[in-house]
């Protein structure tokens, strides 16, 4: 129990530090905007999505059915919210509790010694595990392993009990329950029957290749034959199911996610799919160079067989054929049991003894539990456990290593990564056992104690580094910028591009735009990066650039619809409303299929509909406007926030004077979003137009007080009260309105109107002449400028200001009346005019 609580200790000390980190990578949409997560959504609704929240059965899924996990992260979400604190903390003791179960299998094989003990510090400290424990979307590794360890223990007590307890298949039910689990946490977790049967058959009845079937076949051994079948029957029900409930269709991801498996050459994806697990191996032995993500171009591609690395992959492939030989051919006369020589059986270590490789050979199988009669009743009784040989402990090791990454080996599917180093967490668990064993076999088979001293040393100084690597890489997981920073080595486009969007978090905006135009640099076509770069462009005012950018990430990805919904804004912006409504038009007929996030992609297509109403709206056509509103109320997800939509739709109910319903979309926009600013100042207007002034005000106050330095609020409320004849107070909410927003063109130019109104034209002068200079082509700013200054007798200003707006609108009739107005005066007075 020692050697459990020491591990586990280990495993959490290692990542305390962790707790502070925050969500990184993968996490904001696994969990900061997975809908599944929230209260208001059905918690059913897991069951029926993926890990990220889409529709299983939606062809855009990725097809991962992690529901324990999703349910693990709401449960977080209930109680702690979206403080990463908790989710941190849920991982740690997660990794710990695997670590104890990890080092109590480990005793079953190599006794109750230091190399157990040796074998859980290996695990506990390795830096593989680093990105499942302290990336929180690794929780799916981790809780899958501790359900996994659960199945295979439950196993190993089946095979302890078979045919000498009742509890036997007790033990067997747990151990295909916690498969189940284990699957529903993360799909490898199935793998564990695979590896049940093979400790039955190889560690348990110490089986070699040669009398598996024979052994079968007899019949005493039927008990083994329907243990194997069990466990077949149970995992081809679970992957049947699996695969059923994702709709009968493996899932589709894009080029960059796993480039092999896009690659038109055969012989390219098969000398590159033969490598992989060569470099997974080199991570778990030497992980000096980890990475949060190795998509896109992380590992190149081997196209030709003269590519240095394919001398890697056959290594690899040999040394892994002549383990399996080694612990598969028949055995030497010489073992070990726990750290000690034996020969013939004789030597017994630790309490546990061992038969030779001649006795166990010869002798029957007997399992390691007995039972014995005491008066009359029959009582199971535990007789001394014997240690399986090194070779049987090899085979299981192989097996731990090399079934449960069997589906990251693109053999059966394509996956969508190209190495993902949380996926190594449960193969970890049969190279730290394969270590293990291979240093106690050596340090059983040097005579020297000086060997051995070494040997023992050279084990435990391995443990120590992988300890500080780990404690070094838990560094670069506290936040995303250090994330990103430690992947530029290895995906220099991944990385740069994900630095670039915190950068701008940060508002570092020039070191942002440097860090997408390095992304793309290593790698032009990525759509995200163009459209992320033209959306920086954009927030900045460099229209012309970002809609170059938007262009070429539309080029790249057709799909793209957030690209076509920031085009579209930017044209209408530019007066270009012929190509916005084209632009908008276009990304609403765009399908969700195939797309990796249809939920954002289904909230652009609204945010698309919704500008293209206000197109409508803002020339007139509010049939049409209402039109595109009802369409985009039909497509919009679940998570999409439709307060201005309905807001926009009672805008264009109340111009075409159909105020029940008018009055029916602002209370829906206000019950979507209590605060919703526009929705109080628009209802406020339709209560004092249907002559509830006392209601209206109250709605124009509470919009003050929800933004009391937003100055549309105090031109509204002002507009209300010079309609009441409160001229005085309108003066001052106008004046209040042109402060606050002094760059805003329809708060000045309405402020202005106001003052006039007031009576106020001293005033009302300085904010036209505001407005004017705010748009100096606009010419009914112009217009009214003129005629202020026509009010207050600077006439041969007045006269520039009409001139000017009527050089930009000559047939306006008002302009016209006003200037041959201001002429007489003029003459009258003896001024010069301009057409004298």
């Amino acid at each position: 129990m020692i050697a459990e609580l020491v591990s586990s200790a280990l495993g959490l000390a290692l990542y305390l530090n962790t707790l502070s980190a925050d969500f990184c990578y993968d996490d904001s949409r696994a969990i900061k905007t997975n809908q599944d997560l929230l209260p208001e959504t059905p918690w059913t609704h897991i069951f029926y999505n993926d890990f990220w929240g889409t529709l299983l059965t939606h062809s855009g899924s990725h097809k991962s059915y992690r529901p324990l996990c999703t349910l693990s992260f709401r449960l977080n979400h209930a109680i702690g919210g979206l403080n990463p604190w908790s989710y941190h903390l849920v991982n740690v003791l997660l990794h710990a509790a695997v670590t104890g179960l990890f080092t109590s299998f480990s005793k079953i094989l190599l006794g109750d010694g230091y190399w157990t003990f040796m074998a859980g510090l290996m695990f506990a400290s390795h830096p593989i595990h680093t990105e499942a424990v302290a990336g929180i979307v690794g929780r799916a590794d981790v809780g899958a392993s501790l359900f996994f360890l659960l199945s295979l223990l439950c196993y190993v007590k089946h095979c302890s009990t078979r045919g000498y307890s009742a509890t036997t298949w007790g033990w067997f039910l747990g151990t295909g329950l916690c498969a189940g689990c284990s699957m529903l946490w993360k799909e490898q977790g199935v793998t564990v029957l695979a590896v049940s049967a093979v400790y039955d058959v190889f560690v348990f009845h110490r089986l070699k290749m040669k009398q598996i079937l024979p052994t079968i076949y007899k019949r005493k051994n039927l008990s083994l034959f329907l243990s194997i079948s069990l466990l077949t029957f149970w995992g081809t029900s679970l992957l049947g199911a699996r695969l059923y409930w994702m709709g009968n269709k493996p899932p589709s991801f894009s080029n960059s996610d796993n480039p092999a498996a896009d690659s038109d050459s055969l012989l390219a994806r098969t000398l590159t799919f033969f490598y992989l697990p060569t470099k997974n191996l080199w991570l778990l032995l030497c992980p000096d160079t980890l990475s949060f993500d190795w998509s896109m171009d992380a590992v190149p591609l081997l196209k030709t067989i003269c590519d240095w690395r394919n001398l890697h992959t056959v290594a690899f492939y040999t040394g892994l054929l002549l383990l399996a030989y080694y612990g598969l051919k028949s055995p030497n006369i010489e073992r070990e049991c726990n750290g000690k020589a034996v020969t013939n059986g004789k030597q017994n270590a630790n309490g546990h003894s061992c038969l030779s490789d001649v006795e166990y050979r010869n002798s029957e199988i007997k399992p390691s539990f007995a039972s014995k009669v005491e008066n009359g009743i029959k009582n199971d009784v535990s007789q001394r456990t014997q240690l399986p040989s090194t070779e049987n402990i090899v085979i299981l090791s192989l097996s731990l290593l090399v079934i449960p990454f069997v589906p990251a080996t693109n053999l059966f599917f394509y996956v969508g990564f190209v190495i993902a180093e949380r996926v190594l967490y449960i193969p970890s668990m049969g190279f730290c056992l394969l270590i293990t064993v291979g240093a106690r076999a050596l340090y059983v088979k040097v005579q020297k104690r000086f060997l051995k001293t070494l040997i023992f040393y050279a084990t435990a100084t391995l443990i120590v580094f992988y300890g500080l690597k780990t404690a070094i890489r838990n560094g670069d997981w506290q936040n995303e910028e250090m994330l990103y920073r430690s992947g530029i080595k290895v995906n220099p486009a991944k990385a740069w591009g994900n630095l670039g969007n915190v950068l701008k978090s940060q508002s570092k905006i020039s070191e942002a735009e440097t860090a997408y135009r390095n992304a793309l640099y290593y790698r032009s076509n990525m759509a995200d990066m163009l459209y992320n770069l033209g959306l920086l462009l954009q927030e900045n005012s460099r229209f012309a650039e970002a809609l170059h950018y938007y262009k070429l990430a539309i080029g790249s990805r057709p799909t793209l619809a957030s690209a076509y919904l920031n085009t579209g804004i930017i044209l209408m912006n530019q007066g270009k409303t012929e190509e916005a409504r084209r632009t908008f038009l276009k990304c609403s007929e765009i399908p969700d299929e195939n797309l990796k996030d249809p939920h954002a992609h289904k909230s652009s297509v609204t945010s698309c509909l919704y500008n293209l109403g206000k197109l409508y709206h803002e020339q007139g056509h509010y049939e049409e406007a209402l039109s595109v509103y009802k369409e985009a109320i039909q497509k919009m997800p679940r998570q999409f926030a439709p307060q201005s939509l309905y807001n926009m739709m009672g805008e264009a109910y109340m111009r075409l004077s159909k105020l029940p319903e008018a009055e029916h979309w602002y209370m829906e926009s206000l019950r979507s979003k209590t605060d919703h600013i526009p929705a109080h100042l628009t209802y406020g207007k339709l209560l004092a137009l249907t002559g509830r002034k006392s209601e209206a005000e109250k709605f124009f106050l509470k919009a003050i007080e929800l933004d009391p330095t937003k100055g549309n609020c105090y031109m509204h409320y002002g507009q209300f009260l010079l309609e009441e004849g409160r001229l005085i107070e309108a003066a001052e909410m106008a004046k209040k309105a042109a402060e606050l927003d002094s760059l805003e063109f329809d708060v000045v130019f309405n402020a202005a109107h106001m003052l006039r109104q007031a009576s106020l034209n001293e005033a009302a002068e300085k904010y036209y002449d505001l407005a004017a200079r705010l748009r100096p082509n606009y010419p009914a700013a112009l217009m009214n400028l003129g005629a202020i200054l026509h009010l207050n007798g600077r006439l041969q200003k007045a006269e520039a200001n009409y001139l000017r707006a009527l050089q930009l609108k000559p047939d306006d009739v008002i302009t016209q009346s006003n200037l041959r107005k201001l002429w007489n005066i003029m003459e009258k007075q003896g001024l010069k005019t301009s057409k004298t």
